[in-house]
């Protein structure tokens, strides 16, 4: 093989592992936008105030 093929060859190789990692980002963005929430829920109540638990708009009324 000339020079050429094998640089040919490792550009299409390159770029069909990107279109694969790009497919499975894009296959995969739900289960990270769900893992996400379920975490930022869990911090919120591990740590959350004390006082969230009041219902604050019902002592107005």
């Amino acid at each position: 093989m000339s020079k050429t093929a094998r640089m040919v060859m490792k550009i299409i190789g390159a770029s069909l592992a990107f279109a694969a990692f790009v497919c499975l980002l894009i296959g995969g963005w739900h289960d990270l936008s769900v893992g996400c929430c379920g975490v930022k829920k869990r911090l919120s109540q591990k740590f959350g105030s004390e006082y969230d638990d009041y219902a604050d708009e019902e002592l107005y009324d």
